[in-house]
């Protein structure tokens, strides 16, 4: 199975969970497995319309993955890395 890597700004909902085993053949069902885990969870990677927010980045075995690439074929073994954009000021 795949593993959703957690950023320590996005582990409030995981409950300070760092990396998560999923089920999920593609990106997309990866994300949605852990959201409908821990609420919250969504809401820090997509916005109202289902589309990644623009600060969060997606990478796939370190290798970085378009916003609106979601159907990413994933096979057990993969890491999903999630990278939020902090800005300041």
């Amino acid at each position: 199975m795949p593993y959703v890597i957690v950023p320590p700004p996005y582990r409030g909902p995981t409950q300070g969970r760092a990396e998560i085993e999923v089920e999920g053949a593609t990106l997309r069902e990866c994300l949605d497995t852990v959201g409908s885990r821990y609420e919250g969870f969504a809401e820090q990677i997509f916005d109202a319309e289902g589309r990644v927010h623009g600060f969060v980045n997606l990478f796939v075995n370190g290798e970085e993955i378009g916003r609106e690439a979601l159907d990413t074929a994933l096979e057990a073994g993969d890491r999903v890395e999630i990278l939020a954009a902090i800005a300041g000021g």
